[in-house]
C-alpha cells in the first residue's frame, strides 16, 4: 500500500482497489507496430487483476480499460488456473531473446518478470504455503531484509531514555513527552492543508508534475495504517488520513510527503504519464500490492521527506508555521526533533518481532509488549500496529529499508545526477527500476 503510512514505523496503508477507468484502448499510446512485449504485458495485467478477485486489495489501483477490469470480475481464474497463467507468462518472457529488445525494453522484461514472479509468490501464499518472513518479504518485494537481535537496539532505548525527562517507563515518558505537539482535532484540516501545501510547493520547484494533477484529503478511523494514498488514474488521488490516534506535528509533514508529494501521488502520476500515456505499456496501469513495486514506492515516499526538508528545515516548519496554526508552544522543538531521529533508528526492530510473531514463536500478548517497548507506542497504538502486521506481514520492509535503499541510490557518489538528489529522485519515480537495480553490485 502503497502507500501504506504506519503510526510508528511511516507505514500506511489498507489495501483497497479504488478503479477509476480514464484510459482506454484508444488512449493509450502504443507504438504503430506492436512490440514484443505488448500481448505479454496485457495478459500481466489480466493475471493481476484476477488474483485481486481472490484477494481483496492486491489491486491497490487500476486506471486501465475498463473492460479489462470487467472481464476479470466475470470470470476469474482459480488459484491453480492463475499458478499456471503465472507460469506461462514466465516462460514467454524468457523465450523474447534481448537481441530483439532496446536498452528500455529490456528492462521491461526484466520488470514483467519480476512482478510475475512476485504474483507467482502470492499465489502460492494464497494456497496455503507458508514462507518465513525474510523468505517472503524476499519473494514479494525482491529484496532480503536483515532480522537483527532485539538487544541490538537497547541502546537506542538508552539515549533515548536520557533524553526524555521523568522517571519511570520510558514508553510512558515518550507518550508524555509527545503530547505537547499533538495537533488538536479541530485544527487537523488547517495544519494538514499546511503541510501538503509546503510539500508540493518543494516538490514543483524540481519535478514538473502533469497539469491536471489534483488530490482530496479526508480524515477517517477504524483502519490500521495512519494515511493511505488511492490512486484514482488520471493524475488524481484520495489521501486519507486516520484520526482515530494522535497525530503529532512532524506527522503532518511526513504525510504530507509521503501520501503526497514527493511520495506516492507523484510517484503513481509520473508513472501513469511515462509509461501509460506516452509510451502505452499497460502492465503500469495495475498497481499489485505485494510486489516490487512498493518497495519503490514506500522507500521512495519515505526519502521524499527527508528530500523536500533537509537538515533543520522540517523543524523550523514546525516552529514557525504548524505550531501556530496547532496552538502549541514551539519552545522544545528541537528536544522533540532529536527524540524522532532517535526513534526512527528503532524501526528495523519491527521486523524480528513480526518475524517471531508470524512464525507462531511468539504470541499476541507477548509481541504487543515488545512493540510498547521498542516501538515506544502505547499499547492500543501497539495494538494498532500488530493488526497493521495481521493483514501486510512483510510489507512492513519496505519503509525503513526501502527509504535506506533508495536514499543510498540517489545519494551514491557516481550517480550521474552528481548532487543534484531531485533529479535522482525523480529519475527513479519515472522508472521501471526494481529494488535489486538499487543495491550496488546485485
Amino acid at each position: 500500500m502503497r502507500r501504506l503510512i504506519l503510526g510508528f514505523a511511516l507505514l500506511l496503508g489498507a489495501c483497497a482497489s479504488q478503479p477509476m477507468a480514464t484510459v482506454t484502448p484508444e488512449t493509450l499510446s502504443p507504438a504503430p507496430i506492436e512490440a514484443p512485449l505488448d500481448p505479454i504485458a496485457r495478459d500481466y495485467v489480466a493475471l493481476i487483476l484476477e488474483i485481486g478477485e481472490r484477494e481483496p486489495g492486491y489491486v491497490d489501483a487500476y486506471y486501465g480499460p475498463a473492460e479489462w477490469q470487467a472481464a476479470a470480475k466475470a470470470a476469474p481464474r482459480d488459484l491453480a488456473q492463475l499458478a499456471a497463467g503465472a507460469d506461462d507468462l514466465t516462460a514467454r518472457l524468457n523465450a523474447v531473446p534481448a537481441s530483439a529488445l532496446d536498452a528500455g525494453s529490456r528492462q521491461r522484461k526484466s520488470y514483467l518478470l519480476a512482478h510475475v514472479s512476485a504474483a507467482a509468490a502470492r499465489i502460492r501464499m494464497l494456497s496455503g504455503e507458508k514462507l518465513g518472513f525474510a523468505d517472503e518479504a524476499e519473494a514479494l518485494f525482491g529484496i532480503r531484509p536483515e532480522l537483527r537481535p532485539l538487544a541490538s537496539f537497547d541502546p537506542i532505548l538508552a539515549r533515548i531514555d536520557a533524553l526524555v525527562p521523568g522517571q519511570g517507563d520510558l514508553t510512558a515518558r515518550v507518550t508524555a513527552f509527545k503530547a505537547q505537539y499533538q495537533i488538536p482535532k479541530d485544527r487537523l484540516q488547517v495544519v494538514m492543508d499546511a503541510a501538503i501545501a509546503e510539500c508540493r510547493r518543494r516538490t514543483v520547484q524540481h519535478i514538473a508534475l502533469p497539469a491536471n494533477e489534483r488530490f482530496t484529503l479526508s480524515f477517517v478511523g477504524d483502519k490500521p495504517w495512519s494515511g493511505y494514498n488511492y490512486y484514482l488514474g488520471d493524475a488524481a488521488s484520495r489521501i486519507e488520513i486516520n484520526a482515530d490516534f494522535p497525530i503529532y506535528t512532524e506527522r503532518a509533514i511526513d504525510l504530507g510527503c509521503h501520501e503526497g508529494y514527493p511520495g506516492h501521488h507523484v510517484y503513481n502520476a509520473l508513472l501513469e504519464r511515462t509509461f501509460v500515456r506516452e509510451k502505452g505499456w499497460v502492465e503500469m496501469s495495475v498497481y499489485p500490492l505485494f510486489s516490487p513495486m512498493s518497495f519503490v514506492a514506500e522507500g521512495s515516499a519515505n526519502y521524499g521527506i527527508d528530500l523536500a526538508f533537509p537538515g533543520d528545515e522540517a523543524i523550523a516548519f514546525e516552529r514557525d508555521v504548524l505550531f501556530p496554526l496547532a496552538g502549541l508552544d514551539p519552545s522544545t522543538v528541537e528536544a522533540k526533533a532529536e527524540l524522532m531521529a532517535l526513534t526512527r533508528q528503532l524501526a528495523r526492530a519491527e521486523y524480528t518481532i513480526a518475524d517471531n510473531y508470524l512464525a507462531g514463536r511468539v504470541g499476541r500478548e507477548e509481541t504487543i509488549a515488545r512493540l510498547v517497548k521498542y516501538a515506544l507506542a502505547e499499547p492500543d497504538k501497539a495494538a494498532q500496529r500488530l493488526r497493521f502486521i495481521d493483514t501486510y506481514r512483510s510489507y512492513i520492509i519496505n519503509y525503513g529499508l526501502g527509504r535506506d535503499v533508495v536514499q543510498a541510490w540517489v545519494e551514491r557518489p557516481d550517480a550521474p545526477w552528481g548532487t543534484d538528489h531531485w533529479q535522482g529522485m525523480e529519475t527513479l519515480l519515472s522508472s521501471q527500476i526494481l529494488p535489486v537495480d538499487l543495491i550496488p553490485g546485485a
